[in-house]
């Protein structure tokens, strides 16, 4: 038995999901014709209350098309040195966009009102490019999924505001938020200009994102999608699997939030572990101690076919998800306890 704890990105599709994939009707998504993804972008517009969405193949381009649509070439982009848009994108904030980055150090790679100020520039100084986005990550993954509420946010887009920011979120994992939170999708719709959300982690599609937002924006978007070479035909297949993940997979999220837990409970009593980043939702880092690398760690979870990450010199990462059951789980604690 292979445990996969890598990431929530390696689920596959369950079988009614597979059969909504078979059974979806089709056109070609370039023409603007595919009823399929017609109706997967309303739905996801809809739940957030915004007026538009733009269904891509990842979450990376999606957060790259916002970017990119928000901003101009020189403007500077605000987001937490943790955040995902810098570490894990290739660097595409100044390839796509041309954009500069301001880099504020948050806790556990959130953001608030204050630091934001710290990070504006002044219009008026000509040495620095213009202050023009701030981005949030909800989760954060570096930070171990924690998520911000409702009113943290709110702070924020009064910031934003005030010195006229445009605030977009990259929510590849929003909804493991909203599960915890008990906050409606309505209100990040009152609160952000863009919104990215994430098909293929928790919510188990194969592939997919959305960018979410006002109509003029996405319209924009589509035209850097195709520019991307992000334009794809009958890509309705794919848009019923994420249809079918937002009607049915996404109040088990909290089942996976529980075996998180738990499996920070069975690291706990490990000798090598030193450290466990607080457990908000299904991502578990922990901190070896000092004579424990992460990469020969790695290797001997996986030699006792338990899959894993790195994420520092000595930090482990773990993601439960959707293809993991009890049985894996109660698996999990014997293999890590032997030694």
């Amino acid at each position: 038995m292979i445990i996969d704890l890598r990431s929530d990105t390696v689920t596959q599709p369950t079988p009614a999901m597979r059969e909504a994939m078979f059974t979806a009707q089709l056109g070609d998504d370039v023409l603007g014709d595919d009823p399929t993804v017609i109706a997967l972008e309303a739905k996801a517009a809809a739940m957030f209350g915004m007026e538009a969405a733009l269904f891509c193949a990842s979450g990376t381009m999606t957060n790259q098309l916002a970017i990119r649509t928000h901003t101009k070439p020189g403007d500077d982009v605000i987001c937490d040195v943790l955040s995902h848009v810098y570490q894990y994108e290739g660097g595409g904030i100044s390839v796509n966009a041309l954009a500069s980055v301001s880099l504020p150090q948050g806790e556990r790679g959130k953001l608030t009102p204050d630091l934001i100020r710290d990070y504006i520039y002044s219009p008026a100084d000509p040495h620095k490019p213009l202050s023009r986005l701030v981005v949030l990550e909800n989760t954060v993954n570096k930070g171990g999924g924690c998520y911000y509420t409702v009113p943290e946010i709110a702070a924020i887009r009064q910031v934003c505001l005030e010195n006229r920011l445009i605030l977009h979120l990259d929510g590849a994992r929003l909804f493991n938020a909203l599960v915890e939170t008990g906050d409606p999708t309505e209100a990040y719709g009152q609160l952000f200009d863009s919104i990215s959300i994430c098909l293929s982690k928790g919510l188990g599609c194969p592939v997919g994102s959305l960018l979410i937002g006002k109509a003029d924006m996405i319209r924009q978007a589509r035209r850097y999608r195709k520019l991307m070479g992000g334009g794809w035909r009958q890509a309705g297949f794919l848009a019923a699997a994420g249809i079918y993940a937002l009607d049915h997979h996404v109040d088990r999220l909290k089942i996976d939030h529980a075996r998180a837990r738990k499996i920070g409970a069975m690291l706990e009593r490990l000798p090598e572990v030193e450290e466990i980043l607080p457990i908000d939702t299904n991502i578990v880092i922990f901190r070896l101690s000092a004579n424990h690398l992460a990469a020969d760690y790695v290797e001997k979870l996986a030699a006792k076919g338990i899959r894993s990450v790195t994420f520092g010199k000595h930090l482990v990462r773990f993601v439960t998800h959707l293809d993991l059951t009890d049985q894996m789980i109660t698996e999990l604690e014997t293999r890590l306890s032997e030694r």
